[in-house]
């Protein structure tokens, strides 16, 4: 997993108290103070969601962590059926079914087991791991990069790696690595998707992918609530907030990013971005390619699983239209909240607000 490292929490609080862009410490007490007893959590989301920028008026839209993470998300999805998104295997075999368009699973396996193509073959060695490697990149000469995850239980970029097809001879240490990570447990190896050209121009270090969460409601109608793309803003080839990326929202109307990026607090402190500071991009009005179809995709896609009803999709932008890397039913719903400027004041979400009250009562 590639982690930054997390910025001492004395060190935030001095930033804290030396960020121009804050509220007084009277205004900010008071409004910690004001959460608590309205929302009857303690409010630690007002730090990590930034409402303590001066900019940020509607903080009673903001609901803490506690609520979405704990109570709201899992009450809407069946944990019977929810290893169909999160076991990467079974996500593949059950939406191939319905030809979503997928990131191609070349191989994958369990341990010492490798299946390639029709054949299960034994991998007793870091020689036999290496020929299976040049086997998938000799069927598929068209790539000289392949994605490897861990098939299960996965989330924050954690065990997901990119292998080059030069590495294979020129880094030895990490082929052995990554030879006594797999077959230690379970991984899919995947064609690297080729990204839309328009999307590098935001960050080409990695894939970077929109996240789009969806709602059925209690009559089955499918509806999205918010979405953001996530970004790399240091030429890590994971875009994963916690691995030190941005998100920045999108507008559902007009498929353009917002103004304002977050990073996570814990790594690049109390700062927002209104760029990339590698590529320099800025992220007001950017253009995002196929965003109607990426939102066709996921409706379509959610339609088929009905009792997963809160969902969030992971959405790339290929050269020809959107793909859906994977579906997330233990998804970081407090990070589309912070995209969307609130869930509090997102029509959707007052839906899922207002089912999730009713049904407590009842």
């Amino acid at each position: 997993m590639i982690e930054l490292k997390k910025i001492p929490k004395t060190d935030l609080v001095i930033e804290l108290i030396k960020d121009p862009d804050r509220k007084s410490l009277f205004k900010i007490i008071a409004e910690v103070f004001y959460l608590f007893c309205i929302q009857g959590y303690f409010p630690r989301h007002y730090f990590s969601r930034y409402l303590f920028k001066k900019e940020i008026t509607n903080i009673k839209d903001y609901l803490p962590g506690q609520l979405l993470q704990d109570k709201i998300r899992p009450s809407f999805n069946n944990k019977e059926v929810t290893e169909v998104l999160e076991n990467k295997l079974f996500f593949d075999l059950f939406y191939s079914q319905f030809n979503i368009s997928m990131p191609k699973i070349l191989m994958y396996n369990h341990r010492k087991m490798f299946v390639i193509g029709k054949k299960s073959i034994e991998v007793n060695s870091v020689q036999d791991f290496i020929t299976q490697l040049k086997e998938i990149f000799k069927q598929n000469p068209a790539y000289d990069s392949l994605i490897i995850k861990k098939t299960y239980n996965t989330s924050g970029g954690d065990q997901v790696y990119k292998l080059f097809l030069h590495q294979l001879t020129t880094d030895p240490e990490l082929i052995n690595k990554l030879y006594c990570e797999v077959i230690a447990e379970a991984f899919v190896f995947q064609e690297t998707i080729k990204q839309h050209p328009d999307i590098d121009k935001l960050n080409p270090s990695c894939i970077n992918t929109i996240r789009i969460d969806t709602f059925i409601d209690s009559h089955g109608k499918i509806d999205i609530i918010s979405a953001f793309i996530r970004i790399s803003i240091n030429n890590l080839y994971v875009d994963n907030i916690s691995s030190g990326g941005c998100m920045i929202g999108i507008d559902l109307k007009t498929g353009k990013l917002k103004k304002i990026g977050h990073s996570s607090i814990q790594t690049y402190g109390v700062k927002v971005l209104t760029k990339n500071p590698i590529t320099e991009t800025v992220f007001e009005n950017f253009s995002i390619p196929f965003f109607p179809q990426a939102k066709e995709l996921v409706l379509r896609t959610a339609s088929f699983m009905p009792e997963l009803r809160l969902i969030g999709w992971d959405v790339a932008i290929g050269e020809s239209g959107p793909i859906i890397v994977e579906g997330n039913s233990d998804y970081g719903v407090a990070a589309n909240d912070l995209a969307s400027g609130g869930y509090g004041a997102n029509p959707i979400f007052r839906k899922v607000l207002d089912e999730y009250y009713h049904s407590k009562k009842s």
